[in-house]
């Protein structure tokens, strides 16, 4: 049987932790940041964990 293909969209999104927890970048951080306080950009610019139901079907894609 042929080797399974990684997903190249959940590729580039997703990141996995040493724990095996589902790393996202956060929304919000790709135009109007002027207007956006530096304490909310700062916010939005962390890593953010992905929720039990999302990380499944986004460690599927991984190939995990």
């Amino acid at each position: 049987m042929p080797k399974q293909k990684t997903h190249s969209g959940a590729k580039k999104r997703f990141k996995l932790t040493g724990s095996g927890k589902v790393m996202k970048q956060q929304s919000g951080m790709r135009h109007n940041l002027e207007l956006k306080s530096s304490r909310r950009t700062r916010r939005l610019s962390q890593d953010q964990v992905l929720p039990n139901a999302d990380a499944k079907i986004a460690k599927k894609l991984l190939g995990k």
